[in-house]
């Protein structure tokens, strides 16, 4: 044996201990227990295999949920919500599928803005049919649910089968079905049935297909029908889900669309939490909150938690939520922990003095409180470039705090035996500039969250045609198109002739691509490839190796 491989989801169940039934052994990296037989073993010798897969919206439901007990004191069973909820499915409808299980995506979310689901059933069939192979009987299951009188079935006993999904084949469980009533299998044929299409093992799919074209001849169907009836058959061959399966993820699918749909806040601070540690996926996942009416703003001292935190808002404002103090970079855990600790002993920080004044921690320095200050996480109690003026300050009045809190008696700020702090007054300083303050969110946070550097180029973007990166899909494949963005990373390399090129990273308010610079382009204008620098770009769009490109065939700086 080459080598050794482990299905990572299988788990074997047995009876009695596993010794007693297969040999076993560790895995290659010696931390686990398995079986030394592969999976088509284990199933020949008679044991029960299941593959157990994690499903993180289930995590993300189960925080949503809290968090509507906590901020609205609802109390929501997830497993009891009404499944003909009117905003669920206006919600499908309108495509606002970012952050729900199975349905997002662009191609997914096109096919739900055309099918305008109005029941559980349409969503269990849409996360069947979105497969590789039944893909192809999207367009019908729409067509047929908005034009009734187009459903047509090949044979009549077809229809006792296929009414529910408008004459079309959706799930395994029709193939084995059609392949009983109009083949006359028997329910161990029609086992082996599904067992080859899951293997897609090209003999065995041939050899099924000779003897469904008999059976279906004996069942009076004509070799015209019959054959007709195959190629409806033959796409689940390459991902048929059962029904089981499909109504499973459909169900999870549709809680995940009830909680969005009506408490937005709470589930988008779910997701946000989720995937907290995806910098672009944060990204899509803000952009998706602000388009909802929900704010996401810098970390708070006075108002973030560890994580992404919802706040409530007044009856006239809406929720808004914040950034978690743990997404500041050089701001660890026992930090964020501590100042959590000193504002829920005596509430919540007046001034800058204040907080020098409760937080203490020995990993608390100026690295972290410049990035706490960088972020905006002071922002309620000063001015960015105020605050960092007067760092050095701040910093000796928290140590003589510390000195002061220990009993200490040498503290230059003490006024009283009663250790009561004097505060301190800051030095003026000009306010931060705009590009800056934007420059310090993206390195502490990841991304800019107060405002995006092209907010303010978007009318022009707009009059020149650039296109949102968005919305570059295969259709404009080789297309000359106009994007514009900020860019956020140049990779330099040098071509075998000994020529230099570039791959840049180009951003916009949507997501990010990348622009292929040939040595010709880049000597016609090199000074405009600088990361931070805004430019619109003109090229031709690439699918090559599977992923969007743009060939860049000229360049100008915006800013």
């Amino acid at each position: 044996m080459r080598h050794i491989s482990v299905h990572a989801a299988g788990v074997v169940i047995t009876p009695d201990p596993l010794i007693e039934y297969v040999p076993l052994q560790f895995d290659p990296k010696g931390g686990k227990i398995i079986t030394q037989y592969d999976m088509h073993a284990v199933d020949d010798v008679g044991l029960l295999k299941f593959d157990f897969l994690g499903i993180r919206n289930l995590s993300i439901l189960g925080d949503a949920v809290r968090l509507a007990k906590e901020h609205r004191g609802a109390d929501v069973d997830i497993e009891k919500i009404p499944l003909d909820d009117k905003k669920t499915f206006d919600l499908l409808a309108r495509g606002e599928t970012m952050g729900l299980f199975q349905l997002g995506g662009s191609g997914m979310t096109k096919y739900l803005r055309d099918l305008k689901p109005n029941s559980i059933h349409d969503i269990n069939a849409m996360v069947a049919l979105y497969r590789p192979g039944p893909i192809e009987s999207i367009p019908a299951y729409i067509e047929r649910k908005h034009n009734p009188e187009l459903v047509r079935y090949l044979d009549p006993r077809m229809k006792e089968i296929l009414d529910q999904s408008y004459g079309v084949i959706t799930y395994q469980d029709d193939v084995l079905l059609i392949a009983i009533k109009l083949a006359g299998f028997s329910w161990l044929e029609a086992d082996k049935l599904r067992k080859a299409m899951g293997k897609k093992i090209p003999a065995e799919m041939r050899a099924q297909k000779e003897k469904l074209l008999t059976g279906f001849a004996a069942g009076g169907i004509t070799s015209e029908k019959a054959e007709a009836l195959w190629r409806l058959i033959e796409p689940f061959a390459a991902y048929g889900f059962n029904k089981a399966h499909a109504a499973s993820y459909g169900r999870v699918a549709y809680q995940t669309a009830y909680m969005k749909a009506n408490f937005p806040g709470e589930y988008m601070t779910a997701v946000l939490t989720a995937d907290s540690g995806d910098i672009e996926k944060i990204a899509e996942i803000i952009d998706e909150a602000k388009r909802m009416g929900i704010p996401v703003l810098p970390p708070d001292v006075n108002e973030s938690y560890a994580q992404f935190t919802l706040i409530k808002g007044s009856d006239d404002a809406s929720d808004t939520i914040r950034f978690g103090l743990e997404s500041v970079k050089n701001v660890g855990t026992n930090i964020v922990q501590a100042i959590i600790e000193a504002r829920e002993q005596r509430g919540k920080f007046s001034s800058i003095a204040d907080f020098a004044e409760r937080v203490h921690h020995k990993d608390f320095n100026k690295k972290s409180m410049e990035s706490l200050i960088k972020c905006g996480a002071f922002d309620r109690l000063g001015e960015r470039n105020e605050l960092l003026s007067n760092l050095d300050t701040i910093l000796e009045y928290n140590r003589e705090s510390q000195k002061a809190s220990r009993g200490g008696q040498d503290s230059l700020f003490l006024l009283s035996p009663e250790i009561k702090m004097t505060g301190f007054q800051l030095k003026r300083a000009d306010p931060t500039p705009k590009r800056e303050r934007l420059q310090w969110e993206k390195e502490l946070l990841g991304l800019y969250v107060t405002e995006h550097p092209l907010t303010e180029y978007a009318t022009r973007l707009a009059e020149n045609h650039a296109l949102p990166l968005r919305e570059l899909n295969g259709a404009l494949r080789n297309k000359i198109i106009t994007v514009a963005g900020l860019i956020n990373g140049i990779q330099r390399i040098t071509t075998k002739s000994g020529e230099p090129m570039l791959f840049v990273t180009l951003e916009d308010l949507t997501t990010r691509t990348e622009i292929l610079v040939f040595p010709k382009i880049l000597t016609k204008n090199p000074t405009v490839w600088q990361e931070e620098k805004i430019i619109m770009v003109r090229g031709r769009l690439s699918d090559r190796d599977g992923s969007m490109k743009i060939l860049c065939e000229e360049a100008m700086e915006i800013a």
